[in-house]
């Protein structure tokens, strides 16, 4: 099933970094911004976490939440956060990586002739109502945050 604008976002409960469990539905009535990134502390997605740190002011201004999900376990979260002071919430999605696979976010990757299975850089953003409004793919990780910003019209 290929997810579009318009459909209701696929549910999920998934740890955080401090192994507290975050569900989709507790930001019910918020906007959610899911972003799905390969590895903590690698060039690209790091980039792409400091984009949305620095434009925290105007999305938290915006009563929007963050949730960027990798495969990476807690510890690798926590060090993520602190290296960089990342104000948002990192989620845990272990092997088979199901809420990825939800939302088309994990899949057959190839790197340097060698095909992997990988997290697929892709970012949603879900609307107050639970459903998604607006899909990124083939995302530009160093100016991701820009672009929602500037597609939803915030200041």
């Amino acid at each position: 099933m290929v997810l579009q604008i318009g459909d209701k976002a696929p549910e999920f409960t998934l740890k955080d970094a401090f192994e507290k469990e975050i569900s989709l539905s507790d930001f019910k009535g918020k906007r959610v911004i899911i972003y799905f990134y390969p590895k903590d502390n690698t060039p690209g997605c790091t980039k792409e976490a400091c984009n949305f740190k620095d434009n925290w002011d105007i999305l938290k201004r915006n009563n929007i939440v963050v949730l960027g999900i990798s495969k990476d376990d807690a510890l690798s979260h926590q060090k993520f956060i602190d290296k960089f002071e990342l104000p948002f919430i990192l989620l845990t999605d272990s092997v088979p990586c199901k809420v990825a696979s939800d939302y088309e976010s994990y899949g057959l990757k190839k790197f340097m002739g060698k095909e992997y299975m990988g997290m697929i850089r892709n970012t949603f953003v879900i609307d107050p109502s639970g459903n998604i409004e607006k899909i990124y793919s083939k995302v530009k990780a160093a100016i991701m945050a820009d672009h929602i910003i500037t597609d939803l019209e915030l200041s």
